[in-house]
């Protein structure tokens, strides 16, 4: 069971702050795209698109910032800087603009231009980078600027600092599996920075051995599925375990985008590519499963943001 001090262990904020309605997110039992499935097999979806942010990075990125501020590495007038496609700098200005920091992001210049509306919204400055070197060379960005004026910035760094993975495993894992009331059997997660995966697997791991965790990537360098990594080609996180994980699989850019189209019309869950090919990834675990079986993925972020 999900126990309070975990929780506050990670997110020490006033009740009634913004941060406060970070995580605790719900899962939702999916029941239309299901209908081919063998009976007596689930698959869940953590909603972390319900974030204030609208996604699952809102978790990451307040574990990040509280991590600095109580190690003081982050301090008042500094500027929160990194890398990213998008979502963690979304969720970097939402909560650098509550707790008054200003927010500076390098993202390569193809990210979507609504990403970069609400960036912009939140009083981010922007840095677009070669978008032919995605995030990678963003990140490349990011440590140039550190390394210039290295007491303006708080460079969270978030593919290689822990508290990313820790935010899961100490809070999304457990709420999980509560929700679950430890009956979940598989969990699935896209691997970008890999901390969702990275954390929540590794807790699971230790409430109950016998789950079985898959990680999933995109099946090509050149994809869209934006936010996920294809880690033979890419500058692999350094909080990334590759012994982790019991099955990698990869899924295709179409099959992503389809699914979430179906998630749309099919369950009422307006949410993005990244997220459909999740689901798509657990749904086709999910016929080769036993009846008992519990499917969980996860809903990475909202859709709105990809409307054109």
């Amino acid at each position: 069971m999900v126990s309070a001090e975990l929780i506050e262990l990670r997110c020490p904020v006033a009740s009634d702050s913004l941060e406060s309605y970070i995580g605790n997110t719900p899962l939702i039992r999916l029941r239309n795209v299901t209908r081919n499935l063998p009976s007596g097999v689930e698959v869940l979806v953590k909603a972390e698109h319900l974030n204030p942010g609208g996604s699952v990075k809102d978790r990451a990125a307040l574990a990040m910032i509280l991590a600095g501020e109580r190690s003081g590495r982050l301090r008042a007038g500094q500027t929160i800087l990194d890398a990213t496609s998008g979502n963690t700098g979304i969720a970097y200005g939402m909560i650098g603009a509550a707790r008054g920091y200003p927010v500076t992001i390098c993202l390569p210049k193809n990210a979507s231009q609504q990403r970069k509306q609400i960036l912009r919204s939140y009083g981010v400055e922007l840095i677009e980078t070669d978008p032919l070197q995605a995030t990678d060379g963003a990140q490349a960005v990011a440590r140039e600027l550190f390394a210039t004026e290295p007491e303006k910035y708080f460079y969270a760094d978030q593919y290689n600092n822990p508290a990313n993975w820790r935010a899961h495993y100490e809070c999304t894992a457990p709420e999980i599996w509560e929700q679950t009331a430890g009956r979940i059997t598989h969990f699935i997660a896209g691997l970008g920075t890999s901390g969702t995966f990275v954390g929540t697997s590794r807790r699971l791991k230790e409430l109950n051995p016998a789950i079985r965790v898959i990680s999933m990537q995109p099946d090509s360098p050149l994809h869209g599925l934006e936010g996920l990594k294809h880690m033979a080609t890419a500058l692999v996180p350094g909080i990334y375990d590759p012994q982790l994980a019991d099955v990698n699989v990869e899924v295709a850019t179409a099959a992503g985008q389809q699914m979430a189209g179906r998630l749309a019309r099919e369950e009422g869950l307006l949410v993005g590519a990244s997220s459909g090919a999740n689901v798509f990834a657990a749904l086709r675990l999910a016929k080769s499963l036993p009846t008992g079986s519990v499917v969980v993925t996860i809903l990475c972020d909202s859709g709105e943001k990809y409307l054109e």
